[in-house]
């Protein structure tokens, strides 16, 4: 249905149309990170990795869901969730962060490491320690003054 609507906006050009439809589309939240280089979001997004040594362990599955219950939170803090659950692909995450099991890293948009816990933490918890970042204050800040559109 989708690639009926692209094909006709584009036999009726309404360019515009097709722009606004490909903006609206959300990023997906969750990526894998086995294959992201270490570089891919800096200065555009907040980095979490959840790392563990497989998918069966309680704590990943806890923490994952733990993030999905609250996506809208993330993405107002322009987070990105990237996973890594395979410590036979020595990922570049891996090589980077050395986790040993489970482990939870944030990381700023300028890639420095803000926090590595090593039990599942919630979205308010994580969202408090965004909410105290220096570049999040100022985006809250011009958030604040910016003019209503």
């Amino acid at each position: 249905m989708r690639r009926l609507a692209f094909v006709l906006i584009a036999f009726l050009g309404l360019p515009a149309f097709a722009a606004e439809t490909a903006e609206t589309a959300p990023d997906p939240l969750f990526v894998d990170g086995t294959a992201v280089p270490t570089d891919m979001y800096l200065w555009q997004k907040r980095v979490i990795v959840v790392f563990a040594d497989s998918t069966a362990d309680p704590r990943f599955s806890q923490q994952i869901a733990l993030l999905e219950a609250l996506p809208e939170e993330l993405r107002e803090r322009d987070v990105v969730v990237l996973t890594d659950a395979d410590p036979a692909a020595k990922s570049a995450l891996r090589k980077k962060l050395r986790p040993r099991g489970f482990m939870m890293v944030l990381m700023a948009k300028d890639g420095t490491v803000y926090l590595r816990k090593p039990l599942p933490w919630n979205v308010r918890e994580i969202s408090r320690s965004i909410d105290k970042l220096p570049l999040r204050q100022q985006e809250i800040r011009d958030r604040r003054t910016a003019p209503e559109q």
